[in-house]
């Protein structure tokens, strides 16, 4: 079984906030999969989902993003997963807008909602990172993660999205990376010659 987490802020006030691109992705996720109705379960709004045979419990904590542990510590235990089931999506500053990468571990880098899960489960646990990109000064970081995203943003953000939907199944087979690779070309603008910036030609595959 793995634990899809969405990490934002609950209620409309916040709803289109960049900090809430994590409850945006599970949003997502759930249509994706054909998950159940959403219900107040775990300090939080959960969702069911299978794929390829395996559970998935979609989880939006409802505690504020300070307090998303809470939820997160009580599905991990009631179905007596380990940190490595569980995977959080957030937005990172230090990451350009509609990038995404993976990670296990590590710090908080300032994220009130990763810091709150890591102390109630420890840091080992799996991390979608979504790009929102840094304001330029941290004077200026809070109103910007709290801020909607603007409407130019959605030529990037609605792809991003539909991609982590669409290979979401791979989480539940522990392929990250390839999680990963598959969103970045899904989302990579491509070259002149149609291919996606990034990937690779058979002749560079040779050193060529």
């Amino acid at each position: 079984m793995l634990i899809l987490v969405g990490l934002g802020n609950p209620g409309a006030r916040y709803a289109g906030n960049r900090h809430n691109v994590g409850f945006m992705a599970i949003d997502r996720i759930a249509e994706r999969l054909g998950a159940t109705p959403w219900r107040s379960r775990f300090s939080g709004e959960a969702a069911e989902a299978q794929t390829g045979g395996a559970k998935i419990l979609l989880l939006k904590p409802t505690t504020y993003m300070n307090l998303s542990g809470n939820a997160v510590s009580q599905a991990m235990n009631y179905y007596r997963l380990t940190p490595a089931d569980v995977v959080v999506f957030y937005d990172e500053l230090d990451l350009a807008p509609g990038k995404l990468r993976m990670k296990v571990g590590g710090g908080a880098a300032g994220h009130n909602g990763i810091r709150s899960i890591a102390d109630h489960i420890g840091p080992d646990f799996r991390r979608a990172r979504i790009g929102i990109g840094h304001p330029g000064h941290k004077d200026r970081v809070q109103p910007h993660v709290l801020s909607d995203f603007a409407k130019p943003d959605g030529d990037w953000l609605d792809p991003l999205l539909d991609a982590i939907a669409r290979h979401a199944p791979l989480l539940a087979e522990g392929k990250d990376s390839s999680f990963m690779n598959k969103v970045h070309l899904d989302t990579a603008p491509e070259d002149s010659e149609g291919k996606a910036a990034g990937s690779k030609t058979e002749s560079s595959k040779n050193g060529i």
